[in-house]
């Protein structure tokens, strides 16, 4: 039976699309109200890491949840709620919309785990054991959105300022109703598989590789969260106009989500390590030629195949996490979608702060360098 025949899975899906979509106008509206309220850079910055933390920290717990009561109403919840702050904030005055802003990262935190659980085990029940390929459709439905999201956004901002950000509003509700009639209500607490063998060499060789797979989570979500960040700022200090800085963001994210439905198509077929350590390998080649190549046109180039890259091994990190705690997918994915969310903000700090103190073209090499190192590590790892 095809996924997509599959209703739960295509409200999941759906649901996905709707609160990137919803998620990904926020820079767009923070950047508008900047003027009005002025907001510093400082202040914007606050308002994303306080979105971020409460749809990162959040999730393990909304993920406990889901394996308690099922993944229906934290699903149709999640959307709801956040089209109910997104809806209030862009017709709020003054700095109350940035606080509904902040709160609709609670509709996020409570919808990823719930949703990634589902897609996953509708793979186990209906698409036999392609979970990676469930999880890449899952997660490219969510790039799909961030793209739409400048496109859709932009114009209704330019015509009717944040109020007419209140027409996305009947893309998400029903959405989340149809989330509400498709999805199961049954507890996902239940074990799907067996708990792999531990390999020789004892408790040991189990933490080191745990510790390995820690780090190469957090290393993919930094280098990608790095270019997704700070692509925009490096064309625009480099003197290009909005339009072609855009056009570059648009064409890195395209090509996270073309890898990424590679990559977890892939993964279902060969072998798992051997994906993230050779695409994370391959990442450092396009971002260390970054600093010679990035401002002429081979930067179009650079852009795709970096985000096919970065993204190339994300769904098969996101379902080995899964397996962390076999019968707990919801408080699994909780753990590792907020922890990677988590990751990526701390390590786009970081860069932030080599940026203004060395140049962007630091920030590349280094997170070439971050990403060959990744793919060392993954082959430590139980990726499989």
């Amino acid at each position: 039976m095809s996924l997509l025949h599959n209703r739960s899975f295509r409200a999941t899906v759906l649901g996905h699309l709707v609160v990137d979509l919803l998620n990904a106008e926020r820079p767009l509206i923070l950047a508008v109200l900047s003027g009005p309220l002025g907001l510093s850079n400082a202040l914007i910055g606050l308002v994303s890491l306080l979105h971020t933390i409460s749809g990162s920290l959040l999730q393990p717990l909304f993920g406990w949840m889901a394996d308690r009561i099922g993944p229906r109403r934290l699903v149709a919840g999640g959307i709801l709620w956040m089209a109910t702050t997104f809806g209030l904030a862009v017709i709020s005055p003054g700095y109350l919309a940035l606080f509904l802003l902040i709160l609709g990262g609670i509709g996020s935190a409570a919808f990823h785990p719930a949703g990634a659980m589902e897609a996953t085990r509708s793979a186990r029940a209906h698409l036999e054991q392609q979970e990676t390929t469930a999880a890449s459709l899952f997660f490219l439905l969510g790039q799909i959105g961030f793209i739409l999201a400048p496109a859709i956004g932009g114009p209704l901002l330019e015509l009717w300022g944040t109020p007419g950000l209140l027409a996305l509003l009947p893309l998400a509700v029903p959405v989340g109703v149809l989330a509400g009639r498709d999805l199961s209500s049954l507890p996902g607490a239940q074990r799907l598989e067996a708990e792999p063998p531990a390999p020789p060499g004892g408790r040991r060789v189990l933490t080191l590789a745990f510790l390995a797979f820690v780090l190469v989570t957090a290393i993919q979500s930094w280098a990608q969260t790095n270019m997704v960040t700070y692509l925009p700022k490096y064309y625009s200090d480099l003197g290009y106009r909005p339009g072609v800085y855009g056009l570059l963001a648009a064409t890195f994210m395209v090509g996270t989500a073309v890898g990424g439905m590679t990559g977890g198509w892939l993964g279902d077929r060969l072998s798992r390590k051997l994906i993230v350590s050779l695409s994370l390998l391959a990442a450092g080649i396009p971002l260390a030629l970054y600093p010679a190549l990035g401002a002429t046109a081979w930067g179009y180039a650079l852009a795709f195949v970096s985000g096919g890259l970065t993204g190339a091994c994300y769904s098969i990190l996101i379902v080995n996490g899964q397996r962390l705690l076999p019968g707990r997918a919801g408080a699994s994915s909780g753990l590792i979608l907020g922890f990677t969310f988590a990751a990526g903000s701390l390590g786009t700090l970081l860069s932030g702060a080599q940026a203004d103190r060395f140049g962007f073209n630091a920030v590349f090499l280094t997170t070439a360098g971050l990403c060959v190192l990744a793919g060392l590590l993954a082959l430590a790892t139980r990726i499989d």
